[in-house]
C-alpha cells in the first residue's frame, strides 16, 4: 500500500490556506506526522515547508487536474508497484490512522469496487456550506451521489435537523491498477459541475465503496477553518 498526501490545486483550495500554520504548523505537517506518507505537489513553496519537517516529496506537473491525478503522477514517479493507493488531503490535519486502515480495509473487502472513501455524521449548521462535500449511499454501502449542495434535498428547501445527512471527509482509497485508467477517462458533465474529482468515477459507471466513522473534525477549506481545528487540536491535547 502507498499513501500520498497531494496538494490539489482547484478554485476552493487555494496555496494561501495550505501555508496557513496551525497552531505554528502547517497543515500538511500535522496530516504528515499523522501517516508518514510522500507529499506530492506540483507547488516549490508547499514542498519546501514539507521538506522542512522531514516529509518525503515528489514533485508532480502542474497539468494535474485534481488529487487523484497527482496521485497517479506521483505513483509513476516513484516506480513501484503497489496494489492499493491512499490519497490523504494535506488539509486534513486532524484524519484518523483507523480510518486510513478502514476504507483500505473496505476496498479489499469490495472486489466490485475501485476506489473507497468515509463520510461522517454532517453538522446541520454546514448543511448549506458549498465547502462541505455531502454524500448518499445505497442499502450496501456504495456511493450513489456526491455534492456541495445538500443532498437529500426536501420539499421544504430547508435543512431537516432530524435526517442523518453524511459529510464526505477528505480521504480515499484506489485500486492502484484503475489509479492509471482515471486520468485517461475524459471529464464528466457532474464532475466539472460539481468540481468534485470523484463523481468522474461514478459518471464512468465505476463503484465506491463508503465506510461511516465517527470523526468530529474536517479539513481547511478556507482560513476561517483554522479557529475550529486548533479548538479540536487543544481539546486532544494535540501539538
Amino acid at each position: 500500500m502507498a499513501g500520498r498526501l497531494p496538494e490539489p490545486r482547484s478554485r476552493n483550495h487555494s496555496c494561501e490556506v495550505r501555508i496557513i500554520e496551525i497552531p505554528g504548523k502547517a497543515p500538511c505537517s500535522h496530516t504528515w506526522k499523522a501517516n508518514d506518507p510522500v507529499v506530492a505537489t506540483d507547488d516549490e513553496t508547499i514542498a519546501k515547508c514539507c521538506r522542512g519537517f522531514g516529509a518525503d516529496v515528489v514533485m508532480t506537473s502542474e497539468a494535474c487536474k485534481n488529487g487523484t491525478e497527482r496521485c497517479n503522477e506521483a505513483l509513476e514517479k516513484l516506480g513501484k508497484d503497489y496494489d492499493v493507493v491512499v490519497n490523504i488531503q494535506g488539509d486534513e490535519p486532524l484524519i484518523d490512522p483507523e480510518i486510513i486502515d478502514g476504507i483500505v480495509k473496505s476496498l479489499q473487502e469490495s472486489p466490485d469496487a475501485v476506489f473507497s472513501t468515509a463520510v461522517t455524521s454532517l453538522k446541520p449548521d454546514d448543511g448549506t456550506d458549498p465547502n462541505r462535500v455531502k454524500c448518499i449511499v445505497d442499502n450496501n454501502g456504495y456511493a450513489i451521489y456526491f455534492s456541495r449542495g445538500l443532498i437529500p434535498y426536501n420539499k421544504s428547501g430547508k435543512v431537516n435537523p432530524q435526517f442523518p445527512y453524511l459529510l464526505h471527509l477528505g480521504i480515499q482509497s484506489f485500486d492502484a491498477k484503475f489509479l492509471k485508467i482515471y486520468p485517461k477517462l475524459a471529464p464528466t458533465p457532474l464532475q466539472l459541475e460539481e468540481d468534485l474529482e470523484q463523481l468522474k468515477v461514478l459518471e464512468n459507471g465505476y463503484k465506491m465503496k463508503v465506510i461511516k466513522v465517527d470523526h468530529d473534525a474536517h479539513g481547511v477549506d478556507i482560513p476561517e477553518d483554522v479557529e475550529k481545528i486548533e479548538a479540536l487540536m487543544r481539546e486532544r491535547n494535540i501539538s
